[in-house]
This record gives C-alpha cells, structure tokens and sequence, in this order.
C-alpha cells in the first residue's frame, strides 16, 4: 500500500475510494485488502483514505466474479492471474515473431 501527499499533479479523478467501490458492488473491504496484499491489486492512501486506481477497477471486477461466482479463494485468484499475465505474455511474443516472420516472406 502506497501512502501518498494529495498534489496538484496527482489527479483525484483517476482514483476510486475503497469504501465507495465496495458499496457499490456490496463487498467487504478486507476482499479488497486481501488482493492488495497478494499484490493483484495496488491500493493506495491519500490523505488517510483508501484508494484504488480507476484504471485498474476492471480487472478488480473480474477478480471478484471469480471468487464470489466462482467460489475461487485468493490464493486461486492469485494462480489465475498469474497465468492469464504469462498468456498475455506470450501472446505478445508471439505477435512480434509473427511481425519478424513476415519481412523474410515479403522477400
């Protein structure tokens, strides 16, 4: 958790507060502080209050899915997502030798 002075060139917009996210989608905080000490997810504070990344809200909303309608517990979300990064990954990889590949067709 990172813990940061509130400054003109951070902009609050980008951040949701836990608190909210949570009543929004009718959670429990700890599920929250839970991923964010698996490092899944980066909480931060400002100001003594709880932040989340707005960007990162998604992919959040797709752990939670997994653990309450998939009744996956953390360390579970924690493997899914370590595999889904080396997908990701690789398919980058995989995108790359596919774009090297086709000079030597074109050729």
């Amino acid at each position: 958790m990172w813990n940061y002075q509130t400054s003109e060139a951070m902009e609050i917009e980008n951040f949701v507060k836990v608190e909210e996210f949570c009543l929004c989608h009718e959670i429990d905080a700890s599920v929250v502080h839970a991923l964010n000490g698996l490092g899944l997810i980066e909480v931060c504070t400002i100001e003594s209050t709880h932040y989340l990344y707005r960007e990162h809200t998604g992919e959040l909303e797709r752990m939670l899915r997994l653990h309450y309608e998939l009744g996956i517990n953390m360390e579970g979300i924690d493997a899914i997502a370590h595999l889904l990064n080396k997908v990701t990954s690789l398919q980058e990889e995989l995108r790359l030798v596919k774009n090297r590949l086709r000079v030597f067709e074109d050729e």
